[in-house]
């Protein structure tokens, strides 16, 4: 169980690192770390492989929201059904049942302000199920994912001493 631990944390930091290169890291055989990802993949709690981009320095027209949903939960099925209706759509980039003020908390991508705001009116909010919804803009993201987005800036002051 440990071994399983170790690997999933070294495959969440960097993904792209080779069963051998993490059997050396954490002192083991490799063809057993080839056979702890695939029970792993198996059991899906490995769900896929992702890189981590800053799409702000690739593509200045995306625009990311974070959309709030208040909802009333259908009998019998609950959250589950309505759930489903939402991440179906591919702007829906995440999807996370909430406990507190509101239901759920919708993660959305989409070219502009406008594009995210249709989708929000015409998509989530005509839902019958959906009493109301919020929406914030993301503006910078300074850390996503434990990783920090922006460099420091350095301080190219020059020192004067008398």
């Amino acid at each position: 169980m440990q071994i399983r631990k170790e690997v999933l944390r070294i495959l969440e930091r960097n993904s792209r690192l080779t069963p051998g290169e993490i059997a050396v890291m954490i002192g083991e055989d490799e063809e057993k770390i080839k056979k702890v990802i695939e029970q792993l993949e198996q059991e899906q709690v490995i769900c896929g492989y992702h890189t981590l981009i800053n799409w702000d320095k690739e593509e200045a027209e995306m625009v990311t929201a974070l959309v709030e949903l208040k909802v009333t939960p259908q009998s019998g099925d609950g959250y589950n059904k309505i759930a489903e209706a939402i991440y179906q759509y591919p702007q829906v980039e995440t999807l996370n049942l909430m406990s507190g003020a509101y239901d759920f908390l919708v993660r959305l991508r989409g070219k502009t302000i406008k594009d995210i705001s249709l989708f929000v009116s015409e998509n989530l909010a005509s839902m019958e199920e959906v009493q109301s919804t919020a929406t914030y803009f993301i503006l910078t993201k300074y850390k996503e994912q434990g990783v920090t987005m922006i460099k420091k800036k350095q301080d190219e002051r020059m020192v004067i001493t008398p």
